[in-house]
């Protein structure tokens, strides 16, 4: 684990990465990719659901017997799996809870909640009724989670251009009087309800948590039709007005404001333009998500879709749903443009803490750090902490600790 502070200006070492014996290339490690799948999409949505076990929201026998179903890149196999097993998750807390076992209920609730988000999270069929179905039955069973179990959260609507985005507000039971707000902005492919383990290590400190999915994600997405915008501060500036009226605990000068995978690249422009915001963690850091994006699909802009290999052109059609545009190459292309961030990295005054891997997918943290005028520090997760992966897949519980004991200090919490 390695960091780096402007502010010092001296490298420090956790533990020493050069120390530790990486697998030999002939044995497969469970980091690399393909590990459970040769799709490196649905290997990591396996690795992430795996690393939600801790927090009640998957149960490891469940998941490895979906695994065991799956054939290679089938996507109605992964639909129909996923959904399958939510299903007896639902009809199982609906039994208890019809018979006032609401601690049974409230766990089958959780779960089912995760795996009806699960089937959704690899399925292009973006007509299919089943999209809406799928999204209306995990926020319910979310719901009657929280209502059962007692956890402290809130579920909240968000006014936002005509519609509402939906979210979560969770008090934390250590706070103060008044407290710290930690804002959370899920990835492109997941919602809000699967951040929970970030808001796990935020409540355990003091500092509330709002989680949202915004324009392009989970339920704005798929039930009000909200589609993905480059200005996102246009996003959590109302978001943080909302909150500010709403939630008198909240302390308003130590709001922070994180983000996940994609959300990683959009939370730098809000800090740039919403001088509110006190720390800003970016998980990666990333200058130009647009721009790393488009040099993958420009090789192929000349060929049809058909012709494009089958993870390409899935990622094509997901891209242009999210974004509202028609499903070519051409309008991806044109869409992605604006999604950069370089114009705009001078205006970060806040703190910003930037996380990075030796297991990225995204290379970028570092460039994006160095380009940073502001007080900074630079948080390496190496195969040493298990968390090297994007957005410390698998190893969510290191990655708590590393995280939130620094997110703690800078907000009067440590």
């Amino acid at each position: 684990m390695n960091t780096q502070s402007s502010q010092s200006g001296k490298e420090q070492a956790n533990t020493n990465a050069a120390n530790v014996k990486v697998a030999s290339p002939e044995k497969k490690h469970w980091a690399q990719p393909s590990f459970f799948n040769d799709n490196v999409l649905l290997d990591a949505l396996i690795k992430h659901i795996l690393g939600l076990m801790p927090y009640g929201m998957t149960d490891f026998g469940e998941v490895m017997d979906v695994v065991h179903q799956l054939r290679g890149s089938d996507e109605e196999t992964w639909v129909s799996a996923w959904a399958a097993l939510a299903t007896r998750l639902q009809d199982r807390a609906e039994d208890a809870d019809r018979n006032n076992r609401s601690v049974t209920a409230a766990s089958a609730y959780l779960r089912a909640s995760t795996y009806w988000r699960c089937a959704l999270l690899y399925f292009s069929d973006f007509g299919d009724k089943r999209m809406k179905e799928y999204a209306v039955a995990s926020a319910s069973c979310y719901e009657r989670h929280i209502s059962l179990s007692g956890y402290p959260a809130e579920r909240i609507e968000i006014p936002y251009e005509g519609s509402f985005l939906p979210g979560y507000f969770y008090r934390s039971p250590h706070a103060d009087e008044k407290a710290p707000l930690l804002i959370v902005t899920p990835g492109r492919d997941t919602w809000a309800e699967d951040t929970r383990w970030v808001c796990e290590g935020a409540l355990q400190r003091g500092i509330h948590c709002l989680t949202y999915d915004g324009p392009g994600q989970g339920f704005a997405l798929r039930l009000n039709n909200l589609t993905f915008r480059p200005d996102w501060e246009k996003v959590v500036s109302p978001l943080i007005d909302f909150a500010l009226e709403k939630f008198t605990e909240i302390d308003a000068s130590n709001i922070a404001l994180m983000g996940l995978s994609f959300g990683g690249y959009l939370v730098p422009r809000v800090a740039a333009f919403d001088k509110r915001i006190k720390l800003c963690i970016t998980d990666p850091g990333n200058i130009s998500w647009g721009r790393q994006i488009i040099a993958q699909l420009e090789r192929f802009a000349d060929r049809p879709l058909a012709e494009l290999p089958d993870q390409l052109r899935n990622l094509v059609s997901d891209y242009a749903w999210k974004h509202g545009v028609p499903n070519s190459i051409k309008d991806v292309v044109q869409a992605l443009q604006p999604y950069d961030n370089s114009a705009i990295l001078d205006q970060v005054t806040c703190e910003t803490l930037v996380l990075d891997g030796t297991g990225e997918v995204f290379h970028g943290a570092r460039p994006f750090f160095d380009a940073l005028n502001c007080p900074k520090e630079y948080l390496l997760f190496d195969e040493s902490s298990t968390a090297q992966s994007h957005c410390q897949i698998g190893g969510y519980a290191t990655a708590t600790e590393f995280i939130f004991d620094r997110i703690a200090d800078r907000l009067g919490r440590g």
